[in-house]
């Protein structure tokens, strides 16, 4: 029996637990997923009482910092990129991993079959290192467009192999001439943007935002004849991933994204 459950500020439209209900229901196993209001400062103080019948628990904003200063066991990869979305409690202890490095792969992998060579990912927060690890080539070249100096460092450790370049926060031609852009900031931010996109872009765009879909820039990039992937697609590639951890079931990756996909999208 699955006993698992979102957690975040706020959490109130997340799709976290009918996916994750979708999912036991299609891999018919038993299970019960729930979401919880957790603000950041009381991740600590929620996990206290919960007990060896918890799988785990998935983190979105702004746990997903914090968790590293809780869980007792951390994969070298959240280390890395100094962000984790994922708990799973094995006896005792809650180990830490990450699926948003793979879900932002296995998105991007659903549509293309190269690596892009040119990625610029807009913001540099934890979701933003995730990105930045998940594309980490010695072929690929990584632009950062950010507003935030302080967190260069922290992207710069997320990388091992791409070079990684930064971008004061403003509308740069690098937006429509990266083969992948991706937008990691909170809804609302790039909106600005969307007026400046006067030219089609040559590239992908690839936006973490789910709710609500499509984003102002994202509908001016699809207006433009250029392709996007959605914060829905990423959100269903790594929630398989954390049911492959809670259930540790090999999943059929094809089959399953295209009906949570139907899933979500419906009413």
């Amino acid at each position: 029996m699955i006993k698992a459950a979102v957690l975040g500020s706020p959490i109130s439209h997340s799709l976290s637990p009918k996916l994750h209900l979708s999912a036991y229901k299609f891999l018919n196993i038993a299970g019960h997923y729930e979401s919880f209001e957790v603000p950041a400062g009381s991740l600590q103080n929620f996990l206290h009482d919960k007990d060896s019948s918890w799988t785990g628990f998935s983190l979105t904003m702004p746990l997903k910092e914090e968790v590293l200063s809780v869980a007792d066991v951390i994969d070298p990869l959240v280390k890395r990129i100094q962000s984790g979305n994922t708990l799973i409690r094995q006896g005792d202890l809650w180990n830490l991993i990450s699926t948003d490095v793979l879900g932002f792969q296995n998105a991007w992998n659903a549509q293309n079959a190269t690596q892009p060579k040119s990625v610029l990912i807009l913001g540099s927060g934890a979701t933003a290192r995730a990105a930045a690890a998940a594309f980490d080539d010695s072929n690929t070249s990584i632009t950062v467009l950010h507003r935030n100096i302080e967190r260069e460092k922290s992207m710069q450790d997320s990388v091992l192999k791409s070079t990684l370049n930064f971008l004061p926060w403003k509308f740069d031609r690098t937006l429509c001439e990266s083969e992948l852009v991706i937008n990691t900031t909170p809804k609302g931010i790039l909106d600005s943007f969307a007026n400046d996109l006067t030219v089609k872009p040559l590239g992908t765009f690839f936006d973490v935002i789910y709710d609500s879909w499509p984003t102002a820039f994202a509908a001016a990039w699809t207006k433009s004849g250029s392709s996007v992937i959605s914060g829905l697609d990423l959100l269903i590639a790594q929630g398989i991933e954390q049911i492959r951890l809670f259930t540790g079931m090999d999943i059929e990756i094809r089959e399953i994204s295209a009906f949570l996909k139907l899933e979500l999208s419906s009413k």
